[in-house]
């Protein structure tokens, strides 16, 4: 049995969450550069996918993290007001919203989807939310909603 067919909330034991992070290029992946600079701890568990603008991010990306296996997918942008692409941060916002209704409606665990801003300056915030994402999602034990299962067929195959 996998870590992904146990339950949601069981956790195995040495089970640590992995949370993808969709980030914007100009402001929120800067301000994890600086935590790195700083020598700011958070926790290894977030991978961070770096893209030019969090307005360009299509919902369908989240999903599709969820259905490959992270526990949790946090997007992070500039704050309104501070977009490079004037406001392409306030159209990813819009499209969240609806995601997350949607992600609630199929029966998606609210703490495994974040949304927040993280200026180039605030490699301090993005620690804590790195860190707040980590704990939530790890309350919330492994994924198993979207997950999507391999058939016999398709392990056979990759081994």
């Amino acid at each position: 049995m996998s870590q992904h067919d146990k339950p949601a909330g069981k956790k195995s034991e040495g089970w640590e969450p992995k949370i993808v992070a969709i980030v914007c290029n100009w402001c929120t992946y800067a301000g994890a550069d600086l935590a790195g600079i700083s020598r700011i701890q958070y926790p290894p568990n977030v991978r961070i996918i770096r893209v030019p603008c969090t307005g360009r991010i299509n919902p369908f990306y989240v999903v599709k993290a969820l259905q490959a296996g992270a526990d949790g997918v946090l997007v992070s942008g500039c704050h309104p007001g501070e977009c490079h692409y004037i406001s392409g941060n306030l159209s990813a916002r819009r499209k969240f919203a609806t995601l997350k209704s949607f992600l609630n409606y199929i029966g998606l665990e609210d703490g495994r989807t974040t949304f927040t801003w993280v200026s180039a300056s605030e490699g301090d915030r993005f620690a804590q939310i790195v860190k707040g994402v980590t704990e939530r999602v790890r309350a919330l034990g492994p994924a198993t909603k979207l997950v999507k299962k391999l058939r016999d067929a398709d392990v056979a195959v990759a081994k």
